[in-house]
């Protein structure tokens, strides 16, 4: 009797001591098993864009970008792209931006960018225009993790979300958030410029070639950003970015002030209207605020930087015979 006693008491110092440590032992492995995995697994963020989402991993090093406002953004950051769809002229890259993104591969036009290239410089990330790449995304989407954006005839807003997306992706959204505060700030500087009362009289831009003559509207990013600093624009759209005008719907909006958007020695449309008699009656005419601009600034870049080089552009242009430094 005596050993059967001995026996269970015995067995049941067993069931108490595994009892006690099993427990302990099998959430030391599986904590020691977590932290190995989260140790060599990459974090990996979703980030939301206008075609679904991006599952990005870390902080991406090698940034492809097919349109010029992603190269804005960027750089606004302090990154570097390794690929740039430049249209093949280096000379597009505006003079601020150039010595910070120097180094870069060409991946062709924007229009239609080279997948072989593209492929070929090994990105984590690619930054694809909503307008012109939408049919190319699942192809690039092979190559590396894509975020599809707006900029081209997108709004000035659309162009800030687009940048805060960026920012986000490339894990610098403080950098994001003070890069957005101080844009905001040099924007209200620059309102400080512009005469109160100069806020009635209306300012065009317009993107003109040898056949046509495309006006910014309100809802343009150029004339959204003019609008921000008090001009009014002379085309109030809230739908359309762009109009294309002729010669007497010029005349019948009749513009106080128009920043003509061309390139150095281009023969535009503008050549054959400066002859007619309808031209001469224009307000901007009369009051000699016809004013050429740089098309390359005013029309392919959409950004931080070029959007306060092009409003303190258009105001020194207004308001002083000085150049305005780029």
């Amino acid at each position: 009797m005596k050993k059967v006693q001995s026996l269970i008491a015995l067995l049941a110092i067993v069931l108490l001591f595994v009892g006690c440590t099993s427990p302990s032992a099998s959430n030391g492995q599986q904590e020691t098993n977590n932290t190995s995995g989260n140790e060599a697994a990459p974090k990996v963020r979703t980030i939301k864009h206008e075609l679904g989402t991006a599952e990005i991993k870390e902080t991406p090093q090698r940034v492809v970008v097919l349109e010029f406002s992603f190269v804005d953004a960027l750089a606004s950051l302090g990154v570097k792209p390794v690929g740039i769809a430049d249209d093949g002229k280096i000379d597009r890259i505006i003079k601020p931006l150039a010595d910070q993104v120097t180094g870069y591969t060409s991946v062709g036009t924007r229009k239609q960018p080279s997948l072989e290239t593209i492929s070929s410089l090994q990105p984590d990330l690619i930054i694809a225009d909503w307008k012109r790449h939408k049919a190319i995304y699942k192809d690039l989407q092979e190559i590396a993790p894509t975020l599809v954006l707006k900029s081209l005839e997108a709004s000035y807003e659309e162009n800030v979300a687009s940048f805060q997306t960026i920012a986000d992706a490339m894990n610098k959204q403080e950098e994001g958030k003070q890069r957005l505060a101080k844009h905001e700030q040099i924007i209200a500087d620059l309102k400080t410029k512009i005469p109160a009362s100069d806020a009635k009289q209306s300012v065009m831009s317009a993107a003109v070639r040898k056949e046509g003559f495309n006006a910014h509207t309100s809802s343009s990013y150029g004339g959204a950003l003019l609008e921000k600093v008090g001009l009014t624009n002379a085309i109030q759209d809230p739908n359309e970015a762009y109009a294309e005008l002729t010669l007497e719907q010029l005349l019948n909006i009749n513009p106080d002030v128009l920043f003509i958007m061309k390139t150095d020695g281009e023969q535009t449309i503008i050549d054959e209207w400066s002859t007619n008699p309808l031209w001469q009656q224009l307000n901007a005419v009369q009051k000699k605020q016809v004013i050429e601009v740089d098309r390359n600034l005013w029309t392919r870049w959409r950004g931080l930087v070029a959007g306060e080089i092009m409003v303190e552009e258009a105001i020194h242009h207004l308001y002083s015979s000085k150049p305005a430094a780029q």
